[in-house]
């Protein structure tokens, strides 16, 4: 029942120390009807065995949908722990930049450091990414999705950083979405901006050949549009692999100083365990920063390419 890789695997519960949400059920009688799934699905488990694996897991309810075990759905719309994640990190993004709007309309500038702080990021993203990628002419109507995709990407990852949360951004079907957003946003804008033609012969070169060499032309012309659906499958990969990768050095780590807990040289992995687990979260720390800013500069870049002749 319990998940080897929490940081990266969604299920429909959430983590906490065992010490604070206990089982101590004394038979399977008295387990919950909501939870008979579970024993469905290990029959032979001892009831001892099940309130220690339940035991530090508060299962999320399932009003509209059943479970199969933990980690799989039944039937039904079932809400899964990184949803929950995923709704929390859109509400603080929403609640802080409505705060930001307002405040921004009542005042001249930025005052205090939280109002500083986001004027600073704000400026970057519109500055330092949109108007180099897209033109200071268009890049104002892309600033607020990117700004979106910004926080929303540096939140989840972050928020991955806190036992029994999960990290969102290390599910390939949340990055694929993202990326897709981004190609959606590309593809419109592109056709708005030059015509549905016109956004297609922009994939075609504009060079001179001779009669002979013109299915160039058209092979070129497949290998530009093959390569915009590459781009952005790759945008989504790149902050998938980049996640999970990270959380999986960190489990590797920690694992082996469960590894060598029961030798003589316990001590030594210990010590080895706290200091490479300190190093490898704060360089976590860092990550969640550089995805967050690369995946936002990559989108601004592909809709750029999208609205402007090649």
């Amino acid at each position: 029942m319990a998940s080897p890789v929490l940081h990266v695997k969604d299920g429909y519960y959430f983590e906490v120390p065992k010490f604070i949400w206990t089982r101590d059920w004394e038979s399977y009688e008295d387990v919950p009807e909501s939870l008979q799934f579970l024993h469905d699905a290990h029959p032979d488990v001892s009831i001892e065995q099940f309130n220690h694996d339940l035991s530090g897991k508060i299962i999320i309810p399932q009003p509209f949908g059943e479970l199969k075990n933990l980690y799989q759905a039944e039937s039904g719309f079932c809400i899964s722990r990184f949803m929950i994640v995923e709704l929390l990190v859109a509400f603080i993004v929403a609640a802080t930049f409505i705060w930001l709007a307002r405040r921004g309309n009542n005042l001249n500038r930025p005052v205090g450091r939280r109002h500083n702080l986001l004027e600073a990021f704000v400026g970057y993203v519109r500055d330092e990414i949109a108007r180099p990628a897209i033109g200071d002419h268009d890049a104002e109507k892309f600033v607020p999705y990117l700004l979106t995709a910004f926080f929303f990407v540096l939140l989840c990852n972050l928020i991955g950083m806190v036992p029994g949360l999960g990290t969102v951004t290390s599910a390939i079907e949340v990055t694929a979405v993202l990326a897709l957003v981004t190609f959606g946003i590309g593809l419109i804008a592109g056709v708005k901006h030059l015509g549905p033609g016109g956004y297609v012969m922009h994939f075609l070169p504009h060079i001179d050949l001779p009669v002979i060499l013109a299915p160039l032309k058209l092979l070129i012309f497949l290998i530009e549009v093959l390569g915009t659906l590459i781009k952005h499958c790759v945008l989504a990969i790149r902050l998938f692999g980049n996640m999970v990768a990270g959380h999986m050095v960190l489990a590797g780590v920690l694992g082996a100083v469960v590894a060598v807990a029961g030798t003589g040289y316990w001590y030594t992995g210990a010590i080895f365990g706290i200091i490479g687990a300190t190093a490898l979260s704060a360089l976590e720390i860092l990550v969640c920063f550089i995805q967050a800013y690369v995946f936002t500069m990559l989108s601004a870049l592909f809709i750029g390419q999208s609205i402007h002749e090649h």
